[in-house]
């Protein structure tokens, strides 16, 4: 279809494409509307590796080198620290301690989904992997492009709950990468020591002494350090009022995706019409790309003979003398 045909049969249906629009946005805004919001609670944290605690620097004569601007990934106690996050263990702390198995579960048996499982008899009760699963979606860390600090943000219905889980959320990972250091330093220590009431050789028990007391330093900074993998550089906080989803943004987005959805059904239905139906009638009789009228059709059968003139055949001019028959005399 040409698309001057094409624009002309859009004008044409420009009523039916604005209220189409219209309602369109009017159900999106609706839906959109009806989405529950959630409070958002919000931590900065720095790896405690640009401080040189991290044991890799305890063991090490120099720290060892960040990595590059062309390498921004999490290394080090920190990467351990934001894994543990979303770590099995981490759904299991907030099952066993918060109230999120019991919001769950409300979810799922609130709405349409609700009274979809109960009529198809499926599971309403949260679980474990609910709460993971949850704890996947709601969770997000976000590297800074100006520092070395990340932001650590959860979301969640409830205001006070949303801040309490973040909360056990960053002190059970801090915890879990500081038992694990103590955990290696304890049996280092303990390894270095049995080695040591087997040596006899004075030269190694120098080694080993030394080996001893660098490890025995590192237990004791991990004991007694704030933080060993994350450095909170803005305690856990969270909004006033709910920020998640953020309805200005979908209203305008809607806004422009209505009429362009619109504007593609109407082309589609233009151009499955095609021409005939997006052309004005012609007038019976009338050609119907130029509108002028139509010559009548030819009879079949044989060509009939043109009429002689009156008086009979034309007569043929006499020949001159000595001329012969193919104009040779």
């Amino acid at each position: 279809m040409p698309l001057e045909l094409l624009l002309r049969a859009l004008w044409r249906m420009r009523r039916a494409a604005l209220l189409a629009t219209l309602a369109l946005w009017l159900a999106g805004a609706a839906l959109i509307l009806s989405w529950p919001r959630r409070y958002v609670a919000e931590a900065v944290v720095a790896p405690a590796e640009t401080t040189a605690i991290a044991v890799s620097s305890l063991l090490a004569p120099a720290p060892f080198p960040a990595a590059g601007l062309l390498d921004p990934r999490p290394t080090g106690n920190f990467a351990v620290y934001l894994g543990a996050l979303r770590s099995r263990e981490a759904a299991q702390l907030l099952a066993r301690e918060t109230g999120i198995l019991a919001d769950l579960t409300g979810q799922r048996a609130s709405g349409p989904t609700g009274w979809l499982r109960g009529l198809l008899g499926l599971r309403v009760e949260a679980d474990l992997d609910d709460v993971q699963a949850w704890l996947a979606r709601s969770l997000a860390v976000t590297q800074s492009l100006t520092s070395v600090t990340w932001s650590v943000a959860l979301a969640h219905r409830d205001r006070a709950a949303a801040l309490d889980a973040l909360q056990r959320l960053h002190a059970f990972a801090e915890a879990k990468v500081r038992a694990d250091l103590a955990e290696v330093a304890r049996r280092r220590v303990a390894a270095l020591e049995r080695r040591l009431a087997e040596e006899r050789d004075l030269f190694l028990r120098q080694s080993l002494y030394e080996l001893l007391a660098q490890q025995q330093r590192a237990g004791l900074i991990v004991a007694a350090d704030e933080a060993v993998a994350a450095r909170l550089v803005a305690a856990p906080a969270v909004e006033l009022r709910p920020s998640l989803p953020n309805r200005p943004l979908l209203l305008a987005l809607l806004a422009l995706a209505a009429p362009m959805a619109v504007l593609g059904a109407a082309s589609c239905a233009a151009l499955l019409r095609g021409v005939a139906d997006a052309e004005p009638r012609a007038a019976p009789g009338a050609d119907r790309r130029s509108g002028s009228p139509r010559a009548p059709p030819r009879p079949d059968g044989p060509r009939a003979p043109e009429a002689l003139p009156a008086g009979g055949p034309i007569p043929r001019p006499p020949r001159p003398p000595g001329e012969g028959r193919f104009g040779h005399g």
